[in-house]
């Protein structure tokens, strides 16, 4: 087996690359942003710095034209031994000729990013098809319980179907899989099925089905872990839990019509997480192929029981889906459950502020008018915000006031773009400062949420873009900086739920949750308020 030296970092080649390049990679708005940061003129180590955290390789690596200029900037030695590496023949010509001639396919293209440092995820993580059996021992605490209780009356009954409607970080989905055990253990032999969108949902089921029958199971069962590549085969299947990726499940029925029908003629209950987003149309006509069953139950889990905070008509529809039956928690003695759950330790006592920047962006008549008819501020719009300097030096100030009291700080951008921005500025002033993303590998992911769920007592800042809103708990996380403006209550509930677990659930005392505004954009800021807002949707008329 050859063994490759390890080539070049892109640190070293962004330290010895012309300062032009430098800044034309980052780009007008950036240096200007830095040159703000600093008082004047960036110096080029900051510059340097910046860079070697906010441009994006991957990018580089797949452009021709910036790969070619990426590879002129190799010392010689160093193309001789790309070269080599990638068995280009020299033919008697200059190693950067031969470089340039190559097709660059993907196998390639992986070759030069590891040369420069990068690690490359070769090929999916495939989850195991099945988890490994676990032996019983599990609780939950006494809202749950009784939450749990009103919700098996109304799902053995005709409807047949039920949200259940717990703050968020009040464990939702330990209290669901409680009740999926209680059916498992009634129902021998028998198939639940959990619906969710996205790899950290997924995957936080799973792992909380692990825990929960090892505790409360009878018999051995497996967790069927459906989503991402793995094949959609239910061979065998006659009992245990199918974690199902909806996107798994739309893609699945179009290719075998037969997989949803295989499925509903073995499960009896179907769990719907994030419950909210079921009235989308494919979703729905998953969940009416799943439940088809005269005996089939339905159980919605969220922490927002609507669809949007201003269209009532989609609340409505949500709400006649599940036949208007919701069990809200109920705390004896308090109106609000929330403001129950502070008190008791359960959830950390939110310190909610907004910080307002420096006018810049402004809103045009026609952009007032469209975003007052829209449910939710646009991407052109976002995207428009983010490259404003005022705004991102009020984030960055914001951030870094925080750090001196707190050790783990959760911030939600704008965009990708927003998201490595912030990272890269933070990275430069020696804050220990990472970003994921939609677009991070998810070995990349994996790594750095483990860094910030750690107990390494320097502070770290985790920028994070459309990933960490639903099934990332990080309990040591007590401070959270909105800088993504949103319409949504459904979108900030989750943000701000992120860091609202309190010591009894693991989780810190106090937190405090900044929303970084623009004067021109709307915005919320109770997340008591929040919990209640559609409770006039769902009563019975």
């Amino acid at each position: 087996m050859t063994t490759w030296s390890p080539g070049i970092s892109f640190k070293e080649l962004i330290a010895a690359a012309p300062m032009p390049y430098i800044r034309e990679r980052l780009g007008d708005r950036l240096c200007a942003l830095l040159d703000l940061l600093n008082g004047g003129a960036a110096d080029s180590d900051r510059l340097r710095a910046v860079a070697s955290v906010n441009i994006d390789l991957e990018r580089l690596v797949a452009e021709d034209v910036e790969r070619s200029t990426l590879l002129a900037m190799f010392p010689e030695p160093k193309q001789v031994e790309l070269v080599q590496r990638l068995g280009a023949l020299v033919d008697g010509r200059q190693p950067l000729d031969c470089l340039r001639d190559l097709d660059w396919t993907a196998e390639q293209r992986r070759e030069l990013l590891e040369f420069l440092g990068l690690t490359v995820d070769r090929a999916p993580c495939l989850p195991p098809a099945y988890s490994v059996q676990t032996d019983p021992d599990y609780a939950l605490f006494p809202h749950q319980r009784r939450a749990a209780a009103r919700v098996k009356e109304l799902l053995y009954d005709s409807p047949r179907r039920v949200v259940l409607h717990l703050p968020t970080g009040v464990g939702k989905t330990r209290t669901g899989m409680s009740l999926i055990c209680d059916h498992l253990r009634q129902n021998e032999p028998t198939v639940v099925v959990w619906l969710a969108h996205g790899r950290e949902l997924l995957e936080q089921a799973a792992a909380e089905f692990d825990r929960a029958w090892a505790n409360l199971g009878d018999r051995p069962l497996s967790a069927v872990r459906l989503w991402g590549n793995t094949p959609a085969a239910l061979d065998g299947l006659t009992d245990g839990l199918v974690v199902l990726g909806l996107e798994k499940a739309v893609s699945a029925a179009k290719t075998d019509p037969q997989f949803l029908t295989t499925l509903a003629a073995r499960s009896t209950l179907t769990v719907f997480d994030e419950a909210h987003q079921i009235i989308a149309p494919t979703y729905q006509a998953v969940v009416d192929d799943l439940t088809i069953r005269y005996d089939a139950g339905l159980l919605g889990l969220t922490a927002t029981p609507g669809r949007t905070w201003a269209d009532i008509s989609k609340d409505e529809e949500l709400s006649e889906y599940f036949s208007r039956q919701k069990v809200m928690l109920e705390i004896e003695g308090y109106t609000n459950p929330v403001t129950a759950l502070i008190e008791q330790g359960y959830l950390a006592k939110p310190e909610m502020r907004t910080v307002a920047a420096a006018a810049g962006m402004h809103l045009s008549v026609r952009e007032q008018q469209l975003l007052a008819k829209s449910f939710d501020i646009s991407h052109t719009m976002l995207a428009e915000l983010a490259q404003d300097e005022q705004w991102n030096l009020k984030i960055i100030e914001t951030i870094t006031d925080l750090l001196q009291q707190h050790n783990r700080i959760l911030v939600f951008a704008a965009s990708v773009e927003h998201c490595r921005l912030i990272a890269a500025v933070l990275s430069a002033a020696g804050v220990d400062a990472e970003f994921v993303t939609g677009e991070s590998s998810p070995r990349h992911r994996g790594q750095v949420i483990s860094r910030f769920k750690g107990a390494g007592r320097r502070p770290m800042v985790l920028c994070n873009f459309g990933v960490l809103t639903t099934g990332f708990d990080a309990p040591a996380a007590s401070a959270a900086v909105i800088a993504r403006p949103t319409k949504s209550l459904v979108l900030y509930s989750q943000m701000v739920g992120r860091v609202i677990r309190g010591p009894k659930a693991g989780g810190t005392a106090t937190c405090e949750i900044v929303t970084v505004v623009n004067p021109e954009l709307p915005g919320f800021g109770d997340v008591a308020e929040a919990f209640t807002n559609w409770e006039d949707v769902w009563e019975t008329a």
